[in-house]
């Protein structure tokens, strides 16, 4: 397993290194990350080399910045792997070094019954997950759901073969053209494919987060963009946390990328970008210098690549509290700031506590910077996990957020073209995946019209949809599309023959918690009471088209016919369910 683990990220050093001699990156004056400044196995460290204005090289003792340090073990000959100071690889850091407020399981396990079931809802429905509500009442049940949670965050369990040829089936997955983001539709469906909570979801996870904000976005709404730029960005970020790499050294390939040129087209641009966007950088007058460093690249509109030249700066040039040449200085430097690390915190808490006070989400920031993270998964589960967002929080749901878990818990299947409809839904939502030039600035966009659409999609193509199962095998379907009848199996609730209406308080409790997590109210009980159930020969009895319980000599018919009766309750109440403001909410627990 060492071996193989090794022998993936001397790939990595490979690829990535010519990735980095491709689009540009070459140093100061003379070097370039080209081995000659990079320890790749044990021994020391290797010496920092700079560059004085005339283009010689000057040494230094190797340091790296930003708080924490690589990972250093006896095995492991990649640890000590930098650049000039920019460290490679950096492990996930554990949970007990979070300086922000972690939920545990004890605090977990402290909440009322209702409580537990919304938290533990809002956790998984975060991640993109979900489970049947009887599967998740057995995690939460166990005592130890938090850590569970955890825990298999850290395990691998994917079949990345199988999935990667399952989403990529066009008897399955439509498979369009480029002129509507095929790789887009790609990344949507892996998320819908995949079956277990584990180490490769999380990655495909933090890669899809961070490729909606203005930090990662690929942006193919613009002219200058194309749509290899979707996979390029997305799949580098998992790629390379694939091998442990930091953020650091994530966001420098991806600033001296192409991908990201194409968003920022001349070296003012690109210079003032980066530095506002991962360094909150607004002081104009950097401007100029960052131009400076980068003025010997530009996107070549003739042949629609980057172009690098050799008539770079020599000139030094202070920026970030050190002294920088070239466009290699200025992005490595960038990265090995503190500023980085504040601006990318910040991004990221704004991103999910959008509707909380300035003052306390200045105060998640620096709880967390104060945890020196190196690693991206350190500030996004340092958040999920915390007792801020879980109990305290509350904010709009992302349309990934409410569609991948009502998917997941209502065991919903789909038909060829289902996650192509979701991303166009996306886009008529104004929630796009990886379209706009500066990322979701607004990541739940709820003026009337965009929530329309965003209702409309969760209505008609979620939960008013059920799967005919004689065409489970027939993805051309349109009736393939909807939750199974698994979701409303006899089962998952109590049936009880001697009374209707509590039979029919019990199933309806049934499909709230599944969807909302939360039972109904005695309010909305009355409601469906007084719409399905009526007085007759002396009794609550149910109404004919909703009997659950109905009876005829044929067996066969009997059973058809209360599944049937079922299956109009079902709609009803879904229909229902399909208008609260809970549905598309991350509530508030205390």
């Amino acid at each position: 397993m060492h071996k193989s683990h090794a022998l993936i990220r001397w790939i990595s050093i490979l690829f990535i290194s010519l990735f980095l001699t491709n689009c540009g990156g070459g140093g100061s004056p003379g070097t370039g990350p080209d081995g000659t400044a990079t320890t790749l196995g044990g021994g020391t460290p290797p010496t920092t080399m700079g560059s004085d204005s005339s283009g010689t090289t000057t040494g230094g003792t190797a340091t790296t910045t930003g708080g924490g340090t690589p990972p250093t073990t006896t095995n492991d000959e990649f640890s000590q792997s930098e650049y000039r100071g920019l460290a490679f690889y950096y492990k996930n850091m554990p949970s007990s070094e979070y300086k922000l407020n972690q939920l545990t399981d004890a605090e977990f396990n402290g909440l009322n019954a209702s409580q537990k079931l919304q938290v533990a809802d809002k956790l998984l429905s975060t991640l993109f997950f979900g489970y049947p509500l009887k599967e998740l009442q057995e995690k939460i049940d166990s005592g130890n759901f938090i850590e569970s949670i955890r825990t298999g965050l850290d395990e691998d369990k994917t079949d990345k073969e199988w999935l990667e040829n399952y989403i990529l089936d066009e008897d399955k997955f439509t498979q369009y053209d480029r002129w509507n983001e095929p790789q887009a539709i790609t990344i949507l469906s892996r998320f819908f494919a995949m079956k277990d909570l584990d180490s490769y979801f999380l990655k495909n996870w933090v890669a899809y987060i961070l490729t909606q904000t203005i930090m990662f976005s690929p942006a193919y709404e613009l002219e200058s963009t194309h749509t290899p730029n979707i996979s390029r960005v997305y799949n580098r970020i998992v790629t390379m946390l694939n091998v442990d790499s930091g953020m650091r050294y994530i966001t420098y390939v991806h600033m001296m990328s192409e991908d990201n040129w194409r968003r920022f087209r001349s070296p003012e641009d690109n210079g003032r970008e980066m530095m506002e966007i991962f360094t909150l950088d607004m002081d104009d007058s950097h401007v100029p210098l960052a131009g400076q460093a980068l003025k010997n690249w530009k996107l070549n509109t003739d042949s629609d690549t980057l172009e690098v030249s050799l008539n770079q700066n020599t000139k030094p040039l202070q920026l970030f509290g050190t002294t920088i040449y070239n466009g290699d200085d200025f992005y490595r430097e960038l990265a090995k700031s503190d500023a980085f690390t504040k601006g990318v915190t910040k991004r990221l808490v704004d991103f999910f506590f959008p509707e909380t006070s300035d003052t306390k989400k200045q105060q998640i920031t620096d709880t967390i910077i104060a945890s020196k993270p190196e690693a991206w998964q350190d500030i996004l589960l340092q958040i999920v996990f915390s007792e801020e967002y879980l109990l305290h929080t509350h904010r709009a749901k992302s349309a990934e957020e409410t569609f991948y878990s009502l998917a997941k818990k209502i065991d919903y299947k789909h038909r060829k073209s289902t996650i192509s409809y979701f991303k166009e839904g996306l886009e008529e939502m104004h929630q796009a995946t990886m379209k706009y030039k500066l990322g979701k600035l607004k990541r739940v966009p709820l003026d009337t019209l965009s929530f329309a659409y965003y209702n409309k999609f969760m209505r008609e193509q979620v939960l008013l949809r059920r799967s005919n199962p004689e065409k489970t095998n027939d993805f051309d379907a349109w009736d393939r599309q909807g939750w199974s009848d698994d979701f409303i199996a006899n089962d998952n609730f109590t049936l009880d023959s001697n009374s209707d209406t509590a039979s029919l308080d019990t199933f309806v409790n049934y499909l709230f918690k599944s969807t909302v997590a939360r039972e109904a109210t005695s309010e909305e009980l009355k409601l469906f009471r007084d719409h399905m159930i009526e007085s007759r020969d002396g009794k609550q009895l149910f109404r004919y088209e909703f009997n659950m319980f109905v009876t005829y000599d044929d067996a066969e018919k009997q059973a058809k016919r209360r599944e049937e009766n079922k299956r109009n309750i079902a709609f009803i109440v879904l229909d229902y369910i399909s208008r609260l403001d809970m549905t598309y909410a991350q509530r508030e627990a205390k």
